[in-house]
């Protein structure tokens, strides 16, 4: 007999867990997959899908369980005991952790200029929590009287301390900024904050070749739909899931893409041959509301399903090395650029605010570094 006291397991339940690969400790979510705990965590910086886990993961230098927690917890109870054996605080660090996790109330006119400002619900989220940390080190205090240094000495004790990443220290900087220059309406200049150096990475690309043996191994219409508009539109996995069928401009070879990147929107060019492809699918699939959805209709497309999808196809198609969705996106752009296509476009198709930030395909077109000649090749030429 079932005892009637017995308080029965959560349904969904989120278990943190850390694990150690290459010298880096990682933080892993395992769960029973549901789309809108994909799409939370999906948005929380710092993410990582692992195509091959299937699983979701940060380093332990970028996870913030504070703001992990205030994302996820009402839509599931999250298990973090794992996390705790990370170290034996002493009776003073215990101390701390107190005066961190102490409650503090948030001013309303920071939260009521986030929502005049339509900050993105993420956005807010994390300027929320950030600026909620921020309030519990200077607890105490008036807000008011906070100044730079003591604003420089806060985020040197998190990158000293707490080995906050550079891409952290940039957001809870931005969270402390937009109080003090959006809602007080101090001057900018005001908040000299030295940033940290950014990390430059250039961006993984697949050949023409690799991204025709990916579609060629893709049989299913939708799959490979989804798939090439990624690559022919230069979409973001978010553009991807957001677009509706009226977002398709067939007779001007177009798409609309509605509140990118900083809620801007854009046009980008799409094959003729895809349209063809396109009404095919759409004929055959009758997508209700959005133009690609999950299982049963009426629902969006999950991001994690778009990962999953590419990475079988790449197997299929005997490329050993990861493929991701925002890969199909680089090689749009870099494979543009060694057609000639000027740079000011491919900013504008991809929706880059500055050439800044699309010149970084320069330095992996096969084209830019094809016609340079080795040295070495000249001086043997010589012998």
């Amino acid at each position: 007999m079932r005892c009637l006291y017995h308080k029965p397991m959560p349904k969904r339940q989120i278990i943190l867990f850390r694990e150690m690969y290459k010298r880096t400790e990682l933080v892993w979510c395992k769960y029973d997959v549901y789309e809108n705990i994909n799409k939370a965590i999906s948005t929380l910086p710092g993410a990582r899908y692992s195509d091959s886990r299937e699983a979701w993961f940060f380093k332990k230098s970028e996870f913030d369980l504070h703001l992990f927690y205030e994302a996820l917890s009402s839509l599931a109870f999250i298990d973090y005991s794992d996390l705790k054996k990370t170290s034996q605080p002493t009776p003073a660090s215990k101390k701390k952790q107190v005066v961190e996790k102490a409650p503090v109330t948030i001013p309303v006119t920071f939260t009521d200029t986030l929502i005049r400002k339509q900050y993105s619900e993420q956005t807010k989220k994390t300027y929320t929590a950030y600026f909620a940390d921020f309030m519990r080190y200077f607890h105490g205090r008036e807000l008011e009287g906070i100044n730079k240094d003591d604003i420089n000495a806060y985020i040197l004790d998190l990158v000293k301390n707490q080995k906050i990443s550079a891409s952290q220290q940039n957001q809870r900087i931005n969270a402390i900024k937009f109080y003090y220059e959006k809602v007080l309406g101090r001057k900018t200049e005001y908040y000299t904050i030295e940033r940290p150096r950014k990390e430059t990475h250039l961006p993984n690309v697949l050949s023409k070749e690799e991204i025709g043996s990916i579609l060629n191994s893709t049989n299913n219409l939708k799959h490979w739909c989804i798939l090439s508009l990624i690559y022919s539109a230069g979409l973001r996995r978010s553009e991807l899931i957001n677009l509706k069928a009226n977002d398709i401009l067939g007779d001007r070879k177009q798409i609309h893409i509605k509140g990118g990147k900083g809620k801007k929107d854009r046009y980008s060019i799409i094959s003729g041959y895809l349209l063809d492809e396109l009404r095919k699918y759409y004929k055959e699939y009758k997508p209700t509301e959005w133009l690609f959805e999950g299982q049963g209709g009426g629902r969006q497309y999950s991001g994690s399903s778009i990962g999953k999808l590419l990475s079988n196809a790449a197997k299929k198609a005997g490329i050993k090395r990861r493929v991701t969705p925002h890969m199909l996106r680089h090689s749009f752009a870099t494979h543009l650029l060694e057609q000639k296509t000027d740079l000011r476009y491919i900013q504008e198709l991809l929706g880059h605010e500055s050439t800044k930030t699309t010149e970084i395909y320069t330095h992996v077109t096969n084209k830019s570094l094809t016609g340079i000649v080795n040295p070495l090749d000249e001086i043997m030429r010589k012998k």
